[in-house]
């Protein structure tokens, strides 16, 4: 890349700019301004610009990690895409949950707002729009069946088992099941990303060659002719804001859940929400453009990496500081959990989909949503 097109590269990462402006101006000025909520027209305006800059932050980041994967390839490249997010996931949630008063269960609020998003909410988009305009599409079900065999049991491990457990009181895990859960969940993904990058790589790629899959280059930005180290760094580079203004946008969440009345469960789902927009419209893109593989790479390695590499971090933290962790589900959130990993795999059961499987899921998210709001 000569000197003039790296000048013209970088005059369209506007987004930088106005996240570092905003990430300087709270670092000196949010303590005061974060500080008084009682005008709900201030509240708003502080939720709105933060939450906007930490999406905006969250787009460029997605775009610079889909570059970097159309530069190495699958199943590498969607691996990029799920670790960068589920970086974003642990650092947010961590941010947040030491801010605000009620960060006991934001791990599993935001966990469970994840699984139910992406493989109900995404899933059915994916599968839905896929099929109205293919009408059937096809992936590799050996890859979606390697997904699920390690998110289902680490599902009921994190967010199921901690409920009938009397080890501790409440849904928590004991300092021993903290430290099995951890090791199990390390060890379970270290072996699934062998599976995804070494011994089995052909597993996550499409099982149809890209001409008969209706292949769009249009899926992968123009930017994969950039240096590969340019978007490394302005990947690392966007990432920075939002881990500084994860910590501002605590204090407008917890005083929405706390003061104004909102539901607990609306926080871990706005975090998911920040962190999962960018990466679903590419797993959209992905799909409408015949490339289911692609989608289920991005949707599947999200849920997965959240569960397996967010529990450990979350209970980590909650060892080494001694703070109390929440991850046992409702009742009502463990029904929704189970008939969502059952439905997941009876939709990965056949290797061809089409519009009800998506109709399904996406009926299914809706139901969550209504439970978050009306238990």
């Amino acid at each position: 890349m000569t000197g003039a097109s790296a000048i013209q590269a970088l005059r369209r990462e506007w987004a930088l700019v106005v996240a570092v402006a905003t990430t300087v101006t709270f670092l000196l000025v949010g303590k005061d301004w974060l500080a008084d909520f009682s005008n709900r027209a201030w509240f708003a305006l502080m939720l709105g610009w933060l939450f906007v800059a930490i999406m905006t932050c969250a787009f460029a980041v997605v775009r610079h990690a889909d570059a970097i994967a159309g530069r190495i390839g699958e199943p590498l490249g969607t691996l990029v895409l799920t670790l960068a997010m589920s970086g974003m996931e642990m650092m947010m949630i961590a941010s947040v949950m030491y801010t605000g008063q009620g960060g006991a269960s934001l791990a599993r609020d935001t966990m469970m707002a994840i699984v139910m998003v992406v493989l109900n909410g995404l899933v059915g988009t994916c599968l839905l729009a896929g099929g109205l305009r293919y009408h059937e599409q096809t992936y590799n079900l050996s890859g979606a069946n390697a997904f699920l065999a390690v998110l289902i049991p680490l599902s009921v491990f994190g967010l199921v088992l901690p409920e009938f457990t009397v080890s501790t009181p409440g849904p928590m895990h004991s300092p021993r099941q903290s430290a099995f859960l951890i090791v199990v969940s390390v060890a379970l993904y270290g072996v699934f990303l062998a599976i995804q990058t070494l011994w089995h790589r052909d597993y996550f790629v499409s099982p149809e060659p890209p001409s008969a899959a209706g292949h769009d280059t249009s899926a992968h930005p123009p930017e994969v002719a950039q240096p590969l180290a340019l978007h490394v760094i302005l990947l690392l580079a966007y990432v920075v804001p939002i881990v500084l203004l994860s910590k501002q946008i605590a204090s407008p969440i917890d005083y929405g859940i706390s003061v104004l009345g909102a539901p607990p469960p609306v926080g871990g789902l706005l975090v998911a929400v920040l962190i999962l927009a960018p990466e679903s419209l590419a797993a959209v893109r992905a799909a409408l453009a015949n490339q289911l593989q692609r989608s289920i790479n991005l949707a599947l390695g999200t849920a997965l990496s959240s569960i397996s590499l967010t529990i450990p971090a979350v209970l980590v933290i909650g060892l080494v500081t001694g703070r109390t962790i929440i991850l046992g589900l409702s009742s009502v959130d463990t029904l929704m959990l189970l008939l969502t990993l059952v439905v997941s795999m009876l939709t990965f059961a056949f290797q061809r989909t089409n519009v009800l499987l998506g109709a399904v899921h996406l009926l299914m998210f809706f139901a969550y949503l209504m439970l978050v709001f009306e238990r």
